[in-house]
């Protein structure tokens, strides 16, 4: 199974890549470093076939929401400190950030792919002024925290 986190806002969110680096625009698919290489992909919930919008978890309650595969986006016990991981944490406290910006909150999710309808096993309200550096946003297992502006 996969780690996912998810992110809802009461506004649409940014989807694609967010911090890819390659060699060229000619060579999208070309890195000199592991690091140019890093990113988080976010999908949205819109199904184009059905024309219609889904919900990764019942937990939700705003209906624009975006899902990326974390394996760059540690586990509080899977910390490791290392560059790849620094840098996706700080595309996910910039991603945050501006969608607090645009949305006023948002609700922050993380769960295996196929858990996200379990219960919540801690839920916390917080103000993103308490969040100080990219590791605050390090959620334990089916952690759900709604960050307000």
């Amino acid at each position: 199974m996969s780690q996912y986190i998810y992110i809802a806002s009461p506004r649409r969110l940014p989807k694609g890549s967010f911090g890819l680096n390659p060699v060229s625009p000619e060579q999208p698919n070309v890195f000199k470093t592991e690091l140019d290489a890093a990113h988080l992909y976010f999908e949205n919930n819109y199904d184009s076939k059905s024309k219609r919008r889904f919900s990764y978890s019942p937990h939700f309650s705003f209906k624009h929401q975006v899902a990326a595969y974390s394996n760059s986006i540690p586990l509080k016990y899977e910390v490791k400190g290392n560059a790849i991981e620094n840098k996706c944490l700080a595309l996910l406290y910039s991603y945050l950030e501006e969608a607090l910006q645009t949305g006023g909150v948002v609700e922050y999710f993380t769960s295996w792919n196929g858990e996200e309808e379990l219960p919540i096993m801690n839920k916390r309200s917080i103000r993103w002024k308490d969040v100080k550096t990219p590791y605050d946003l390090v959620l334990d297992d089916r952690e759900f925290w709604e960050i307000m502006l």
